[in-house]
């Protein structure tokens, strides 16, 4: 499991691909406990200095979501099973994702096959991929 800050910071950015309709449903239904704040969602697709910020650190938005929190930025796999261990226990869609991904091992070994599900999707759907991490 990712290593969290002790107390958590109040800013959390959850940066996606507003294009694909696995990550937008997804994005749609996690929330975070209170000590976190409230997530604020960025559409990678449509820029900006907080995506500018990503590509400078080299993360590729075209293998996954980037969560920043605090200062502290979480990138993929580790994305996921992070916001799985702040999601709240509200509604069944967060109780599934905490179950299936709060677990380190489980997130690294689930979330190529879903992010190979999103690349099939974006293709069958005549999606392009991010020109600048491509």
């Amino acid at each position: 499991m990712a290593e969290l800050p002790e107390n958590p910071p109040l800013s959390a950015w959850l940066i996606y691909d507003g294009d694909c309709p696995f990550c937008s449903a997804y994005v749609k239904y996690v929330r975070l406990v209170d000590s976190v704040g409230p997530l604020k969602l960025v559409n990678a697709r449509e820029g900006g200095p907080l995506v500018e910020e990503i590509l400078k650190r080299n993360l590729n938005l075209d293998s996954g979501m980037v969560l920043k929190l605090g200062n502290q930025f979480y990138h993929g796999a580790e994305c996921i099973n992070v916001l799985a261990s702040l999601s709240t226990s509200s509604g069944l869609f967060n109780r599934l994702n905490a179950i299936i991904f709060r677990s380190g091992r489980l997130s690294k070994i689930l979330y190529p096959l879903l992010r190979t599900g999103r690349a099939i999707t974006l293709r069958i759907l005549g999606r392009r991929k991010f020109a600048s991490s491509a």
